[in-house]
């Protein structure tokens, strides 16, 4: 029996969640930063995939862990294989919403931009998301979910704070969506090595069954 619960640094990850349907835990990593030599870790990030993605992967059977790692047109396949997909941050640093919605205003806006697709309505989307997360204060083991289903353009982030109801805020607009999915899974470009590392490994055990 595969353990009901992954230990991500000092953070519990279920194994398996249901949305729609089951979804696997197949990575995870930190957020973290060296500053003046000591590691800082923001978040850990869990990212659960609809088990059917290995069926949207399959040119890459064989392939060993570490090549995957590098190869971006893998984890191009990845974002955009029609499955169902959940990200799971759980804070591990006090962070204000202002400041997390600042984060994601300028990874979004810079990715966007260098792909040429930041139009007005790309703003107008990004400005709703800051301002959902602009009166939160997320203390630790606050969570953050990015759910996107499996097959529209849209996502649904949730934010869990103790003693709080869930709040939860739909992003419309395709290639912010897109664009917020690249900052988590873009193999070179993502933010966080570990998770990259993580989902190579996993996925390339997946594609090898």
């Amino acid at each position: 029996m595969a353990s009901e619960t992954v230990l991500v640094d000092e953070i519990t990850y279920p194994s398996k969640i249901t949305t729609t349907k089951p979804l696997s835990l197949l990575g995870y990593g930190l957020n973290d930063m060296v500053i003046h030599f000591l590691q800082v870790k923001f978040y850990t990030i869990g990212v659960y995939l609809d088990p059917e993605v290995v069926g949207h992967l399959q040119q890459w059977k064989g392939t060993p862990a570490k090549e995957l790692e590098e190869k971006d047109d893998f984890f191009d396949a990845l974002i955009s294989a029609p499955v169902e997909k959940a990200i799971r941050l759980v804070v591990m640093k006090e962070i204000k919403g202002a400041q997390y919605g600042v984060q994601i205003e300028t990874a979004v806006r810079d990715r966007l931009v260098n792909d040429d697709k930041y139009e007005d309505e790309e703003e107008a989307a990004l400005e709703q998301v800051v301002e959902f997360f602009q009166s939160k204060y997320f203390k630790k083991n606050s969570v953050i979910t990015f759910h996107f289903p499996a097959n529209s353009p849209t996502a649904e982030i949730v934010v869990s704070l103790e003693g709080k109801e869930d709040t939860k805020f739909v992003v419309e607009n395709a290639n912010v969506v897109e664009t917020i999915k690249k900052w988590y899974l873009g193999g070179s470009g993502a933010i966080s090595p570990s998770t990259i590392s993580s989902l190579a490994s996993n996925l390339s055990e997946e594609l090898s069954k």
